[in-house]
């Protein structure tokens, strides 16, 4: 029989029942009354832990990469790498993070707030049961089957970094059979409103690989393929150590429970009939993932490894911005999902405005500073100039759908919160279908233009991108409206405020750029992107945009006698 879970220690997180506050997100709340729904300001605040802790993640991951582009820059051996964590990665992309988020932590987070403890206990252990059986399976057929994964989906690869991608796909298949465990973790933490621990855990990972890189690379001296292999089981050790990080805290919030392989348990066939739709829709977003990376190996080498670097940079505002506002109002939108349309409309608007408040900055930001970001990032050892000259311009294409894919990843969790999967699933075929086709047609002719040896054939498939991710954004909103009702406006009120603010900060790093004397890349870049960010905060209050910097500095406030 379950127990309610311990306390955790004086100065820890959460209260006496482990039960989130309305008050704090991360609090707890005493007895077993229903958790009620944290007000505006505090589901700010909770989006704020879910930012805080992927940027420690990011940040963490950026230094990974900039360690990598120094011993490999977008050699051979960097594409086999990329390639190699591409491919595994399906595992973590298509069980992980997203699709039990719309899947598990509706129904988990339902059964919190209803004061059904020990039923929400057991549903989560035959979710693990489940989940575990099926990536190892996974993972294993992943092992056997990588000669031919490699080459079919890197046929375009010579023989050399085909045998070298297999080596590495077949040690990064189980690394990602534990990150799919350490997602079932995320899901616990965020349905407590535990935000921060589950987002800052990947840190373990990355750390993991830093430290491989500098044994290997510095330590012993190894370089090219020894020293790669070496990167690929520091990053199976990293998977263990992101999901320990997370265990305790967990299994503290769950109390008793045991992990089984049960379909009858309360939850567990509703979790599974939402799953297939969203498992479906990673699927078609996995392979345009692969197709896109098997595209790129048929253009001049180095189109994987700087396709990879470019989308590092893309996929961090998403990160930040989009995720962590669509991780923080999904359990909010699940306890409430029988409100009235209006409701629903304002909080998918009020997440809208906080993500384009972000989003908009960091959009204009790499079109116009996107060389400065890549050089002070990425420009070192065998990363060169003209490595990043390339490396910007496919940033450039996909800065522009940027705000598109951050806010779709709201309107889905809108989605996913009303227990409806399917209408995400459909959206997503047609994105992945087009912009593959319009990637495919861009990126030949866009290849035989070259700076230096590199050519930007990969530019094409990020501008396919960047369009499909608008159409999808325009969809999405559409058939949310119907359940939301036409007052859901999303940032349009807004966003004129927010790019006249932009725009001029822009300016002012641009110009500051252009009279610089030569100096080492992170000097420009703090030279020209600190005021660009202190312009765009200024200038937005002047303009009176009340951006989520507002509601965090509100929270002292609150919490006064």
């Amino acid at each position: 029989m379950s127990r309610r879970p311990e306390p955790p220690p004086s100065g820890g997180e959460g209260g006496p029942s482990g039960l989130p506050d309305p008050a704090d997100p991360e609090a707890g709340a005493p007895g077993d009354a229903p958790v009620s729904p944290p007000d505006t300001g505090a589901r700010s605040r909770a989006s704020a832990r879910v930012t805080a802790g992927i940027l420690a993640s990011r940040l963490s991951g950026l230094v990974r990469e900039r360690i990598f582009a120094y011993f490999f820059g977008a050699s051979p051996t960097a594409d086999a790498w990329k390639a190699a964590l591409r491919l595994p990665n399906v595992l973590q992309n298509l069980l992980g993070e997203g699709t039990l988020s719309a899947s598990f932590i509706p129904i988990y987070a339902e059964l919190l707030e209803e004061g059904r403890e020990e039923e929400a206990a057991r549903f989560a252990g035959a979710v693990l049961g489940l989940l575990t059986i099926t990536a190892g399976l996974l993972a294993f057929l992943g092992i056997l089957l990588a000669p031919w994964l490699v080459g079919f989906f890197f046929y375009g690869f010579d023989p050399e970094r085909q045998a070298l991608t297999v080596e590495l796909v077949r040690i990064l298949f189980p690394m990602t059979a534990i990150l799919v465990i350490s997602a079932w973790a995320l899901g616990i933490l965020n349905s407590h409103r535990r935000f921060f621990l589950s987002y800052v855990a990947p840190v373990a990972w990355n750390a993991a690989m830093i430290g491989a890189m500098a044994v290997g690379g510095v330590a012993l001296g190894w370089s090219g393929a020894e020293l790669v292999r070496f990167l690929a089981w520091g990053a199976l050790v990293g998977g263990a150590l992101q999901l320990l990080v997370q265990l305790p805290l967990t299994l503290r919030l769950l109390g008793e429970f045991r992990p089984s392989v049960s379909t009858r348990v309360h939850g567990v066939r509703e979790a599974i009939r939402n799953f297939i739709p969203v498992l479906a829709a990673r699927g078609a977003v996995n392979l345009g993932g692969w197709l896109d990376y098997a595209l790129a190996a048929f253009l001049t080498a180095g189109a994987v490894a700087t396709l990879a670097y470019a989308q590092t940079l893309y996929i961090l505002p998403i990160s930040l911005f989009g995720m962590a506002v669509a991780a923080s109002e999904l359990p909010e939108i699940s306890r409430n999902r029988g409100a009235d349309r209006a409701r629903l409309a304002r909080e998918v608007a009020g997440g809208a405005e906080r993500v384009a408040y972000f989003l908009v900055p960091s959009t204009v930001g790499y079109l116009l500073l996107g060389d400065v970001i890549v050089a002070a990032l990425y420009q070192t050892g065998a990363f060169g100039p003209d490595e990043v000259r390339v490396t910007w311009l496919i940033l450039v294409a996909y800065a522009v759908g940027m705000g598109a894919s951050a806010t779709s990843r709201l309107l889905s969790s809108a989605f996913y919160a009303l227990r409806d999967t399917r209408t995400p699933a459909r959206i997503a075929y047609l994105r992945v279908g087009l912009a593959l086709a319009l990637g495919a047609a861009l990126m030949f002719p866009l290849d035989r233009f070259r700076v230096g040896v590199l050519g930007l054939g990969a530019v094409g498939l990020a501008a396919g991108s960047a369009v499909a991710a608008w159409v999808e954004l325009a969809l999405l909103r559409r058939r949310l409206r119907e359940q939301a009702g036409p007052e859901l406006r999303l940032a349009g009120p807004v966003l004129p405020r927010l790019v006249a603010a932009a725009l001029p900060a822009a300016a002012v790093g641009l110009g500051i750029q252009l009279v610089l004397p030569p100096l080492h890349p992170w000097l420009v870049a703090l030279g020209t992107l600190l005021p660009f960010g202190v312009i765009y905060l200024a200038l937005t209050r002047i303009l009176g945009v009340s951006g989520p910097l507002d509601a965090l500095l509100a929270r002292r406030s609150s919490r006064s006698p």
